[in-house]
């Protein structure tokens, strides 16, 4: 049975003296609820196990229905402590006001009921969260798999990762691409968009963001202005719009648009956005090209090559709190810059995509990073770099 390294956080919270509400987020199909289940196997404390997922949205008692019986079982089992897990819990209207109630009830009758909840729309979790448990819950993020754990998990290659990414539920189906493509599309893609991001925030333009996502996709690794994106869409919008968008995509850990690198904040933020995807599949899903087309042709080949590689740094940054950019200064390039600590990291990707060119020399020059590195023809093997565990890197 693979695990994944959130399992041993989970499982040593539960353990402790109830203290926190447990939250596990992080998008879809990354293994939340399974990586649950796995942890309510092997843990010795009595368990309640339910799902919102079928209940109406407007059944506000639910939640309390559901907290009064986790104490009744708790009370009839004479049991010391107990373990209440809901899934799908931000379906629910008002959910975090009835999570903070019951929890605010317990700890004031000093009731060692332990709480774990998860979701699969992270920003309807992330908004509940700072609305109303602030101080009330400890966050699990889990990200996109990584490529030790396909490997691992699935005897997914270099190639195969770079180009299928890192969804488990779609590893069965890469020998037949349609069936996978189907697979990202109508369970990963359609649902990210029209029920975690449409249904979060108040959009307007539902096809712009759609719209958006899509055109993002098949520009990932490239810089393209909101202008251009302007005229590339079909639907109406502005610069605003647009901008809103693209952030709420990234809270959704789906694409991002990646500011350029600058001493000066305002730089940062006025900048052309590099968009980069936070799972290659949603690339190579929506790409309309082949596995076997994508890795014979080098240009297109280096482009799943730095999103594998931009994927990679983007889905362990919440979890270790550095930023990511990217640096351009006329033809001279930096891929990716990282900021941790009053420190900066330069990393330059080469497969064969482009030709040297003297941007990290240059960035050198300018800004004095911590360390720069070249990833690929002539410096660390691709693979040996989505091995590394980042954090050690930042140690170094």
């Amino acid at each position: 049975m693979f695990t994944r390294s959130q399992y041993s956080v989970l499982m040593s919270r539960i353990m402790e003296k109830r203290d926190k509400i447990q939250v596990i987020s992080g998008p879809r199909q990354v293994g939340k609820s399974t990586m649950v289940k796995q942890v309510l196997q092997a843990s010795p404390i009595p368990y309640m196990f339910e799902t919102a997922d079928n209940v109406p949205a407007e059944a506000s008692s639910w939640i309390a229905d559901t907290w009064a019986t986790a104490r009744a079982r708790m009370q009839m089992d004479k049991v010391p402590e107990f373990l209440l897990v809901i899934d799908e819990v931000h379906k629910l209207a008002n959910w975090s006001e009835a999570v903070k109630k019951e929890w605010d009830t317990d700890t004031f009758n000093d009731l060692p009921l332990k709480v774990v909840l998860l979701g699969s729309s992270r920003l309807l979790l992330k908004n509940g969260l700072t609305e109303s448990l602030a101080g009330r819950f400890e966050l699990i993020r889990m990200p996109h798999w990584s490529y030790n754990e396909m490997k691992e998990a699935f005897g997914f290659d270099i190639n195969q990762y770079i180009y299928y990414g890192g969804y488990p539920g779609g590893a069965s189906y890469v020998k037949d691409e349609r069936r996978w493509r189907k697979y990202v599309k109508d369970s990963i893609i359609a649902p990210a968009i029209e029920k975690d991001v449409l249904m979060t925030k108040t959009i307007y333009k539902p096809v712009l963001m759609r719209q958006l996502f899509e055109l993002g996709c098949a520009y990932s690794g490239e810089e393209l202005s909101l202008n251009k994106m302007l005229g590339q869409l079909q639907d109406a919008g502005n610069v605003t719009t647009l901008a809103g968008y693209l952030n709420t995509l990234g809270e959704a850990r789906l694409l991002c648009g990646l500011q350029k690198y600058a001493q000066d904040l305002s730089r940062r933020y006025n900048s052309v956005p590099k968009l980069m995807t936070y799972n290659t599949a949603l690339l190579s899903a929506l790409s309309g090209t082949t596995f076997a087309s994508t890795f014979t042709n080098p240009k297109a080949w280096g482009r799943w090559v730095e999103s594998a590689i931009g994927a990679y740094l983007l889905n362990w940054a919440d979890e270790l709190g550095y930023k990511v950019y990217y640096w351009r200064e006329r033809d001279d390039e930096v891929d990716f810059v990282i900021t941790y600590q009053r420190k900066c990291w330069a990393i330059e990707v080469k497969s064969g995509r482009r030709s040297a060119n003297a941007g990290l020399s240059i960035f050198r020059e300018k800004f004095h990073p911590h360390q720069t590195l070249i990833v690929g023809t002539g410096g660390i093997p691709i693979e040996e770099f989505l091995r590394w565990n980042i954090e050690d890197f930042l140690q170094g």
